[in-house]
């Protein structure tokens, strides 16, 4: 490909790895490296996706923060189990499944399996040399749990905006991003106040009902409001501004455009694990049941009402109606449930071993960050060993599309000492 030159192969792992000698699933695992150094002994850096669910990247060219890589070190994509080419997890998977054990099978795609899994790779590709991560958003989480469970694999952690709260606790992470994303909202309708009426008419005209998105399901106004999780990223305000200036066709009757534009950005058809696992990746040893959280957290806020006007949007936070209306969230309903009730869950995160770790962490915390709270990330990144962090506001939580952040944490690593050889 453009500036990059690409092997791809796949690795054999046990679906349940507490079951090692059952089912196997395969790892899709891509490599990157300047083509010219192809022959040279490089240092490893694996990519940690976000998500949970998100595919590794498909690079076109050579640009960003791969290219920032590829000037000295081999880049490892790959795809977390359940996602892309490892082992797509779909609705269809769950058929035949009763809500406990489709729970059961849902819980083997979690943090401690995807760094399982990674060990793998390391071990059989890669001769066991230790890697570097670089890690977007959840890919923070299995940062942690990594450092927990193998830390020995690693020369060094770079984390652009996923530091986790620890100890784990969803509902703590509700009560502060609602408070976030409602002050999104009001800087979305600052910067765009015809917004305010414009946004009241649609909501309106979805409480009067029998609005279909093309693909049959309807569009109920907490749908319509969960697109403010776009509201985290740049430049999610003048996306949504553009939505609904056209939401209207004619009087009374929303546009195919819009209906078209607000199916794309709600149907979770690329990425079915991201809203059912959402809440599932806060689940650590006996700290559930979780209970749907987010929804507990929203039901204590009436401005959030989807019959209050102006209308708040809501942010990254999984809610019980998802698995009923929409289509392709459906299969995964009952499973969800019974994880919701789940009292105690596998370990992700040793405290003990994480408050002892010599292994560099240099952490990028968006000081605005709507989605991962930066004070949780600050206090967890206090008891966290040999970590140092750089908060900023420059960016939301796309950050990582700048190359600049990879290259000032590996500066800050840089200068205590480098990577772990």
């Amino acid at each position: 490909m453009p500036g990059l030159h690409v092997s791809e192969r796949t690795v054999s792992v046990p679906l349940d790895w507490d079951r090692p000698d059952g089912e196997t699933i395969e790892i899709f695992v891509r490599e990157l490296v300047d083509p010219d150094r192809r022959d040279d002994d490089l240092p490893l850096l694996v990519y940690l996706q976000g998500g949970p669910g998100g595919q590794c990247p498909r690079p076109v060219d050579r640009s960003g923060w791969v290219d920032e890589a590829l000037k000295d070190h081999r880049v490892v994509l790959a795809d977390q189990r359940g996602t892309g080419l490892s082992h797509p997890l779909e609705a269809a998977d769950l058929e035949g499944l009763d809500p406990a054990s489709g729970a059961d099978h849902l819980a083997l795609f979690r943090a401690d399996s995807i760094v399982r899994d990674l060990e793998r790779v390391r071990d059989e590709v890669y001769g066991g040399r230790r890697w570097s991560g670089f890690a977007q958003s959840y890919g923070g989480w299995i940062t942690l749990a990594y450092l927990s469970i193998a830390p020995e694999g690693l020369a060094a952690c770079y984390v652009a905006g996923g530091i986790p709260g620890t100890p784990a606790d969803a509902a703590e992470v509700y009560r502060r991003t609602f408070t976030r994303v409602e002050d999104k909202t009001a800087e979305y309708y600052r910067r765009y106040p015809q917004d305010v009426d414009a946004v009241a008419a649609v909501a309106d005209r979805l409480a009067e009902g029998d609005v279909r998105l093309p693909d049959g399901d309807t569009l109920t106004v907490h749908r319509f409001q969960s697109l403010g999780i776009d509201f985290g990223m740049k430049p999610g305000s003048e996306r949504m501004h553009w939505l609904v200036e056209q939401a209207f066709a004619r009087p009374g009757r929303l546009s195919t455009t819009f209906l078209e534009q607000c199916l794309a950005r709600s149907s979770s058809a690329g990425n079915p694990l991201f809203w059912t696992l959402q809440e599932s990746i806060y689940g650590d040893r006996d700290n559930g049941p979780i209970a749907f959280a987010a929804q507990q957290e929203r039901d204590r806020r009436p401005q959030f009402d989807p019959l209050r006007r102006p209308l708040l949007f809501t942010g990254e936070m999984a809610f019980p109606w998802m698995f009923d209306e929409v289509r392709l969230l459906r299969g995964f309903g009952p499973a969800v449930r019974e994880l919701a009730a789940r009292p105690s869950w596998s370990a992700l995160y040793d405290l003990d071993r994480l408050a002892a770790n010599e292994v560099p962490l240099a952490a990028a915390v968006y000081y605005d960050d709507m989605y991962v709270d930066a004070h949780l990330q600050l206090d967890t990144l206090s008891r966290v060993g040999a970590s140092q962090a750089w908060v900023t506001n420059e960016f939301e939580h796309d950050g990582i599309g700048s190359g600049r952040v990879l290259t000032h944490l590996r500066g800050l690593v840089r200068d205590r000492g480098g990577e772990r050889r």
